[in-house]
């Protein structure tokens, strides 16, 4: 990963600086870039949320041998960890290598260590197409996420997306308000719970719906239909000062918890993080950044690299908290302050 990281950093020189401790200080307000927006508060907030829970070191148990497998919409994953929706290597990460070699590395690497990665949407039209395109080889194994646009434009792509094979889409309905897509005479709106509805109503795949950060949202996706939520503030690149997403993640986990599948994004940098997240109740974890510095710096390879690095910081920080199983985390393993 040393090797992979420090490619990277070239590949992207002007758009990541690839640092240490990837947390949005020195990249703040660089969008497009991998910058959080304004002041990059909510970039930094995933982070800082993440780093205040604490792990209850175990070591008097029997388990040795932890299970980080999960099922998540009917599927067998190795490890609890989906690769986010990024696109955008030309505007967002230096354009060194190509937008095609990019979302096969990231979804070829998913596949070969059994899990799932997913592919974004945006502006120019090549980037839903790559993804689309790498997913019909892959026969399906990935989930396509389609940004919140006008009915046509989004029914014409929801089509688009079950011809691909998959069974599983989502909305990343926290890019309603992006900025670049505004830019480029392209805008992106909020939808209405009836909305959501219909459109739900008319996908035969599994939905969900990335960018819910409130009980009372996360309760509405319910209600409309949805299979899944992401809780998201979609890394900070979209609203100034949010909270991070570990602070309201058991807030909406109580509110749904057995009713819809709960996924977590946001600042996750660890197999500890990892871990923490499912100790805080999401049913398993996005990571975004980290998985387009391993694309760009390796490729495919790379990001083998990295889920076999995420995977075994995960066994290690099971094994000392106790955790035989990463489908059932107690969450007692996280300190308690009070």
């Amino acid at each position: 990963m040393k090797e992979v990281r420090q490619t990277a950093k070239e590949r992207m020189k002007g758009y990541c600086r690839v640092c240490p401790v990837c947390d949005g200080r020195a990249c703040a307000g660089e969008v497009p870039g991998m910058g959080g927006i304004g002041t990059g508060s909510a970039f930094m907030n995933n982070l800082s949320a993440l780093a205040a829970f604490r792990l209850n070191m175990k070591t008097l148990h029997d388990v040795a041998e932890p299970d980080t497998g999960i099922e998540l919409f009917g599927k067998r994953l190795a490890v609890p960890v989906l690769a986010a929706p990024i696109g955008g290597v030309s505007f967002n990460m230096g354009g060194k290598i190509s937008e095609e070699d990019y979302i096969r590395a990231i979804l070829e690497g998913c596949v070969e260590k059994d899990t799932l990665g997913c592919v974004g949407d945006g502006v120019p039209a090549f980037i839903h197409e790559a993804g689309y395109a790498a997913i019909r080889e892959l026969n399906g194994a990935g989930i396509p996420f389609i940004k919140p646009w006008e009915e046509t434009e989004l029914f014409e792509k929801l089509e688009k997306a079950a011809d691909t094979g998959v069974d599983i889409v989502g909305m990343d309905i926290d890019a309603a308000g992006l900025v670049t897509l505004k830019l480029m005479g392209r805008p992106v709106t909020p939808k209405s719970p009836k909305k959501l509805r219909a459109i739900i109503d008319k996908t035969p795949m599994k939905f969900i719906l990335k960018g819910i950060m409130t009980p009372d949202e996360a309760r509405l996706a319910v209600d409309i239909g949805a299979d899944g939520i992401v809780v998201s503030n979609h890394g900070g690149r979209v609203l100034d000062h949010t909270p991070g997403a570990a602070e309201v993640l058991p807030g909406v986990v109580e509110a749904v918890k057995g009713n819809i599948t709960v996924i977590a994004d946001g600042g996750v940098r660890t197999g500890g993080d990892v871990l923490k997240m499912l100790a805080l109740g999401a049913d398993a974890v996005m990571i975004g950044r980290p998985f387009s510095i391993a694309a760009v710096g390796g490729l495919k390879s790379g990001v083998e690299a990295f889920i076999d690095q995420i995977h075994s910081e995960l066994v290690s920080a099971m094994i000392l908290t106790g955790t035989a199983s990463a489908a059932a985390v107690d969450p007692t393993i996280l300190y308690d302050f009070s």
